[in-house]
């Protein structure tokens, strides 16, 4: 990490001599809703095929797994051109949701075969400024222990990385931070999860209900301010039933999606043209 973080941050550190070797695949969701009025008025079926620079913005995202050189295998979930099929092992259909889509790519990557000391990165294929630096210090410094890993990052970072890009965060006692858009999980542990969060998502829209998953004191410390992140990640690990950690980083291309036209500016005046 490039700055230094309150205890509740600092990921566990296993004895390298003894620690077991983590194999890392990507599932990379590229999918969308076909009626995406930004993709159509781009001239695509889905957003992860706008072009940036004559190159679909999921290449970009493609690219800096494979120069990480972290990365085995990339299953990649959507439509694709011929250039995203030479930088993926395997392809899967849209299934037409977030965990839908997430489930089916860690099955393709099951199916060939996981290794028990293999996460599984996933990825969204519209943060087209993400870097294989960036990747690479996002895996080797995940905490090991952890079912689920999600990254943050710091508004003060988003704004010193890009002056006046707009995104949404959020305020606890540590700090105010918007959310990744990258995730690592442990894919032998994705059957406990996976209803759970399927119930959170479902009821994002019926404020009631989500007060009676999450739990009123959680709610109220957050309105308060009084929530902490390592308070959140114990709720979170006991939802979920899974030891879950979030992760600050200091790459705000990874809190930074394209979904609209000044995202889209932003990335052409970020990424270098390639030939």
């Amino acid at each position: 990490m490039n700055q230094a973080q309150p205890e509740a941050f600092r990921n566990p550190r296993t004895d390298p001599e003894t620690a077991p070797v983590t194999r890392w695949s990507a599932v990379v969701l590229g999918g969308g809703d076909p009626g995406d009025a930004f993709a159509a008025a781009h001239g695509v079926n889905v957003k992860p095929l706008i072009p940036i620079h004559g190159q679909p913005m999921a290449l970009y995202v493609l690219k800096a797994l494979r120069a990480s050189g972290q990365v085995s295998r990339i299953a990649y979930v959507g439509p694709t051109t011929p250039a995203i099929d030479a930088l993926v092992d395997t392809r899967v259909t849209d299934h037409g949701t977030l965990l839908s889509n997430l489930e089916a790519g860690v099955e393709a990557l099951g199916q060939t075969g996981l290794h028990p000391n293999e996460r599984v990165l996933v990825v969204t294929a519209d943060i087209p400024m993400l870097s294989a630096t960036q990747v690479t210090d996002v895996l080797q410094n995940a905490p090991r222990d952890a079912g689920l890993v999600y990254p943050v990052v710091r508004r003060e970072d988003c704004q010193a990385a890009y002056p006046g890009v707009k995104r949404t965060y959020a305020t606890v006692r540590d700090g105010t931070f918007t959310g990744g858009n990258l995730f690592i999980l442990d894919p032998a542990l994705i059957g406990q999860f996976l209803p759970k969060l399927r119930e959170l998502l479902d009821a994002r829209k019926a404020p009631l209900k989500m007060a009676g998953i999450i739990g009123g004191g959680i709610l109220f410390d957050f309105v308060t301010r009084r929530l902490t992140v390592q308070k959140l990640e114990d709720k979170v690990s006991q939802l979920l039933n899974v030891p879950a950690r979030a992760m600050i980083t200091s790459h705000a291309a990874i809190g930074t999606d394209v979904d609209k036209d000044a995202d889209l500016q932003l990335a052409e005046q970020h990424l270098t043209p390639r030939a």
